[in-house]
C-alpha cells in the first residue's frame, strides 16, 4: 500500500472547518497535544509501516 496523495476527504471545506472548531478554546499546549492524540489515532487506524514512514517523510518535506 502506497501513501495515497490525491484529494481522498469528503466535504474537504467541513473537514476543514470541523478540525479547526475542535482546537476553538484551547491553549497551545492543548492544541499541541489534541494534534499529538489525533496523529496517533490516526496512524494507528493506518497501521501500515511503510505508509506510516512515507507519510512522515512527505510531511517533513512538505515543511521545510
Amino acid at each position: 500500500m502506497m501513501l495515497n496523495l490525491a484529494p481522498n476527504i469528503a466535504d474537504p471545506d467541513d473537514f476543514y472547518a470541523e478540525l479547526i472548531n475542535s482546537q476553538r478554546n484551547l491553549d497551545e499546549e492543548q492544541a499541541l497535544r489534541m494534534n499529538a492524540r489525533l496523529i496517533l489515532l490516526l496512524a494507528n487506524h493506518i497501521g501500515d509501516r511503510k505508509v506510516l514512514t512515507e507519510a512522515i517523510a512527505c510531511a517533513r518535506a512538505a515543511g521545510g
